[in-house]
C-alpha cells in the first residue's frame, strides 16, 4: 500500500472541490500497528455501545474499515483490546472511532491502524442499540458505506471512490 494523504489531496483537488473527497478535521489520535491504511468503508451509528461494534469486528473484513459514529462521546470506551484483536484477526485494515478506545497498549499491539478522538477507561453498553450500514458524519464529515478510507500520519480522507 504506497500512498501519501498529501499527494492524494494535490492529484485530486477536483474531487474536493465538488466534495467527493474530504478531509477529516485533525482531531483524531492515531492508534494501532499501522500508521497508513486504506480500505472500502462499512459504518456504524451508536451511542455509547458497542455490542454492534464487536458483531460487525466479528466478520470477515476482506480489508476494509470500519467507520463508527459514535457521537464524539468522551464519556465511555467503543473499542477495546478485544475488539483490536477481533479486527486484526479477521482482516479488517483499520478503526475509525468518532468517540474513544481504551486498552490502549493492548491496540497498540495489534497489526491494525485506528484513529479515535482518545483513550477512557470506562466501558460501553452492551445493548445492541445502533444502525449498520447508514450514512454516518464523523467530525461533521458525511461517510457512506462504500466510500473509500486513506488514512496516514498527515490526515484521514473520505474519498467517494477508489484513487489511483
Amino acid at each position: 500500500m504506497s500512498f501519501a494523504t498529501t499527494d492524494l489531496c494535490d492529484d485530486n483537488a477536483n474531487l474536493l472541490d465538488d466534495g467527493r473527497l474530504a478531509v477529516l478535521p485533525p482531531v483524531f489520535r492515531h492508534y494501532g500497528q499501522r500508521v497508513r491504511f486504506s480500505g472500502r468503508v462499512s459504518t456504524l451509528k451508536v451511542h455509547e455501545d458497542n455490542a454492534l461494534v464487536r458483531a460487525t469486528l466479528e466478520t470477515p473484513g476482506d480489508g476494509n474499515v470500519l467507520v463508527v459514529d459514535g457521537g464524539g462521546s468522551l464519556r465511555r470506551a467503543l473499542v477495546g483490546g478485544q475488539l483490536g484483536l477481533l479486527a486484526q484477526d479477521n482482516g479488517w485494515a483499520g478503526i475509525i472511532v468518532d468517540g474513544c478506545i481504551r486498552d490502549t497498549d493492548e491496540i497498540n499491539a495489534c497489526d491494525i491502524g485506528v484513529r479515535a478522538l482518545g483513550a477512557h477507561p470506562q466501558k460501553s453498553a452492551k445493548k445492541g442499540v445502533g444502525e449498520r450500514n447508514v450514512r454516518v458524519h464523523i467530525a461533521g464529515v458525511p461517510v457512506s458505506p462504500g466510500d473509500w478510507v486513506y488514512a496516514d500520519a498527515d490526515g484521514v480522507l473520505i474519498a467517494q471512490q477508489k484513487l489511483a
